[in-house]
């Protein structure tokens, strides 16, 4: 039983920075593996960025490399994404979740648990 509660998501200008938080509460697990996917209107659910919980691997899709950072505080069991030099094409909902066990950690369909989303609108 995880729960997981987006944060942190709001209206920027393009190349300006944001920080989304994912606080996950209920019992986690060390091996345990935590993503951030986005969708925009029309779209399908695309990955931004994932890190093993008990590790410091980090992955990140290509169009965020370089902008992004996954981040966490193991204390307070809470996930950061770090977006900087945001840009129009950011713009969508995004959401944070949590594998079991990593698989492909790009694919939305190996995660178990997911919040609720978070809006990001990045204008132009």
């Amino acid at each position: 039983q995880v729960q997981l509660v987006e944060s942190g998501g709001g209206l920027v200008q393009a190349g300006e920075s944001l920080r989304l938080s994912c606080a996950a509460s209920g019992r986690t697990f060390s091996t345990y593996a935590m993503g951030w996917f986005r969708q925009a209107p029309g779209k399908e659910r695309q990955f931004v960025a994932a890190t093993i919980w008990s590790r410091s691997s980090t992955y990140y899709a290509d169009s965020v490399k370089g902008r992004f950072i996954i981040s966490r505080d193991n204390a307070k069991n809470t996930v950061y994404l770090q977006m900087n030099s945001l840009k129009p094409e950011d713009t969508a909902v995004y959401y944070c979740a949590a594998a079991k066990t990593p698989l492909v950690l790009s694919k939305a369909q190996g995660y178990d648990y997911w919040g609720q989303g978070t809006q990001v609108t990045v204008s132009s």
